[in-house]
């Protein structure tokens, strides 16, 4: 029969504690490690003259142990009548002046300021569980009131966030010290060591309170302090170490290439994200060089979003590339600042040295790799809050090609760039550079020596959308003098709808936009420019869709969808799944002209809801063509008006291929308010072109 508590109230039941020493009888049971574990830092703060009260003892040899090495003061009690008369019948003869005293540790009867350490092995955890912690903060208060001046109370817990929240904040609040160890196991026995990492809370009283908190982290039983302001940022350092170190354990058992292990290494001072880690093992049946064990990938800052880095198949891919066994694939936050390659491999080695795959031998050299051997470049020029979507940041970043881009990010979603942009120099600094030759050019173009190439599109599948005007027959002979009405549901930086007024002839686009933030920062910052042509109409895209079919007398030759959605958890990244809703595809169909076309920009990575989806779209648009952008998620749906040909699908793509030599033509030729050449090959993103 399982001793294990059915639900966390039963920790601190004194009835499910009764039953489990009657079931348990007389064997010994260690929560959270034996004395050898605990010795190192229990010797640091108890000393062996001390008066010890240990609470919630159990039928732990704990006492016992320490009452061999010279601890001859202990009084050990337990709310459990049962587990008292056990422990004092097993220590009568041997240990004599051992007590035992069956009492309530929220309501004892010992005498303020009677005890110099107070002494908790796991029971703080059981009595944190009852809700709200009540019965923890009664106990926390006994502690405080029995200790003297000077005096401990030494906790050893698992320092789940519940737990020590309430124990660092309580005694802080009291203007007690507050220390916290966390007690780091080796990995040679990972497999039958505790489950979860053992801190020991350390907490001293004083006299008078202190004005300012002393707060401090300790790695180990003897690891040096690290001396902290706030209670969030000792938090915070508790919470990370946790995570290591049950990342940590997990690693040394076994190597799993679909694990997707990862973890967020904070900045000591600050508390503030500073690395993110990815473990990333290669698949079993995989050879690897005896020699290629184990590696350090580190990203170039301003890459962190790109596929390879922050999907989970991009990841599998980078991995296979290098050809390791395990690869530690590094990110590096924003807001922090980083010297060089060498700083941050100084930084980094004492912890992820520790997640070596298994068997590893000893001394080995292990790599640091990166893509052009430096750390990236990345420059914050704006940071805002929207009401809407959160935080963001508008920041300029070094491509791997070397060129200059400009990225909105919402600091919700930071694996997600929102718009993106390529900076080229403007016209200023151009001259400049012109009129003074011999002068030195700086290594990083500077916001105001630089503006955005509207010609280009840095999103595949902008360009794709682009392409899918070749359905229209925009640019053909026949067409040359007629105007094209455009549609878009989602602004983002404005790059797609400005390249369509720049460079598609007759183009007349009308942009829904949910969030007034975002316009503003299209404007300020991505050379969005509105005109008769060009206009954002602030609302609810699916409410203007509604409005317009249901006014009527407003009809488009293309309707774009290119909006993401704020729930990721569907696995419909966009557009959100109500945007696909059966009604909501009729009535796109009602507001199109009997030629237009249905452009949605597709990121599904559920594939029954994608199946689901897809079958939507095919229930109200004859004619569906696809488009998979490689690397990515994402597709792009063409979606006509007109008749199927799924019998002969090579006659609507050559007559694309036709179209496509027209639609380049009149881009090039076009550039209505831009000096920028379009940067854009219809022909070759209309290769991969399939009827769905």
């Amino acid at each position: 029969m399982s001793l294990l508590p059915k639900t966390t109230e039963d920790f601190s039941s004194a009835e499910y504690w009764e039953k489990f020493f009657q079931k348990r009888g007389e064997k010994a049971f260690e929560w959270y490690g034996d004395f050898n574990k605990l010795c190192g830092v229990l010797h640091k703060y108890i000393k062996l003259q001390d008066k010890v009260l240990v609470v919630g003892c159990g039928n732990s040899e704990l006492s016992e142990q320490m009452f061999d090495v010279g601890y001859k003061h202990l009084t050990n009690i337990d709310i459990s009548e049962t587990v008292i008369t056990n422990m004092k019948q097993r220590n009568s003869g041997r240990r004599p002046g051992l007590t035992f005293e069956q009492v309530d540790a929220t309501q004892m009867m010992y005498e303020d300021a009677s005890y110099q350490a107070v002494l908790d092995k796991g029971t703080l955890d059981a009595m944190a569980s009852e809700k709200e912690g009540a019965l923890a903060r009664k106990m926390l208060t006994e502690v405080g009131r029995v200790l003297s001046v000077g005096g401990r109370y030494v906790c050893v817990t698992l320092a789940q966030e519940s737990v020590i929240a309430l124990a660092v904040e309580g005694f802080v609040e009291l203007g007690w010290a507050v220390r916290v160890h966390c007690l780091q196991e080796e990995c040679e026995n990972a497999e039958d060591s505790f489950a979860l990492p053992v801190f020991v809370l350390v907490c001293t009283k004083f006299r008078q309170p202190m004005p300012k908190p002393i707060l401090e982290m300790c790695l180990g039983d003897d690891g040096t302090p690290t001396r902290l302001t706030q209670v969030a940022e000792l938090l915070s350092a508790v919470k990370q170490h946790r995570a290591y170190s049950v990342l940590r354990k997990r690693l040394c058992t076994g190597t799993d290439s679909d694990a997707n292990l990862s973890l967020t290494l904070c900045h000591a001072k600050s508390g503030l994200p500073r690395y993110s880690l990815t473990v990333q093992d290669c698949p079993p049946d995989v050879k690897v060089p005896r020699a290629n064990q184990f590696a350090i990938f580190i990203v170039p800052q301003g890459s962190e979003s790109s596929w390879l880095y922050s999907s989970s198949e991009g990841r599998k891919q980078l991995a296979a590339s290098a050809n390791f066994r395990r690869l530690v694939i590094v990110a590096m936050h924003r807001n922090q600042e980083y010297t060089d390659m060498q700083a941050v491999q100084l930084e980094l080695s004492p912890m992820v040295m520790e997640l070596a795959p298994p068997g590893m031998p000893d001394k080995h050299q292990v790599p640091f790799l990166s893509v052009g051997g430096d750390l990236g470049w990345r420059e914050e020029v704006s940071r805002g809050v929207s009401e809407l979507s959160g935080e963001y940041c508008v920041e300029n970043v070094r491509g791997e090609d070397g060129s200059l881009y400009r990225r909105l990010v919402f600091l919700s979603n930071t694996a997600l760039v929102q718009s993106e942009s390529r900076l080229v120099p403007s016209r200023t600094a151009s001259s400049i550079k012109k009129n003074k030759k011999k002068a030195r050019t700086p290594a990083i173009s500077t916001t105001s020596s630089t503006t955005v190439d509207s010609g280009f599109l840095c999103c595949a599948h902008h360009e794709v959308m682009v392409a899918g005007l070749t359905m229209l027959g925009v640019g053909s002979p026949q067409n040359k003098d007629v105007n094209v009405s455009v549609l878009l549901v989602g602004l983002g930086g404005g790059c797609l709808p400005q390249f369509l007024r720049d460079f598609v002839p007759g183009a007349t686009v009308e942009v829904v936009e949910l969030d007034p933030t975002v316009l503003e920062v299209a404007k300020e910052w991505f050379g969005f420019q509105q005109d008769d042509h060009l206009r954002v109409t602030i609302g609810d895209g699916l409410d203007h869709i509604c409005t317009l079919e249901k006014k009527g007398g407003t009809l488009f030759d293309a309707i774009m969808f290119d909006v993401d959605s704020k729930d990721s958890t569907l696995g419909l990244s966009c557009p959100p799944a109500a945007f696909l809703e059966s009604s909501i595809l009729h009535k796109v169909h009602n507001l199109l002209t009997p030629k237009g076309v249905f452009i949605l920009n597709l990121v599904c990575r559920n594939s029954a809801l994608r199946k689901n989806m897809l079958e939507r779209v095919y229930s109200v648009f004859p004619t569906v063509l696809s488009r998979k952008i490689e690397g990515e998620v994402n597709e792009v749906l063409l979606c006509s008006l007109g008749e199927s040909s799924i019998s002969n699908p090579t006659d609507i793509l050559s007559k694309l291929n036709v179209a496509a030599k027209d639609l380049q033509s009149s881009l090039c030729s076009n550039r209505t308010g831009s000096n920028r050449q379009p940067h854009i090959d219809i022909s070759e993103l209309l290769k991969d072109l399939k009827v769905a």
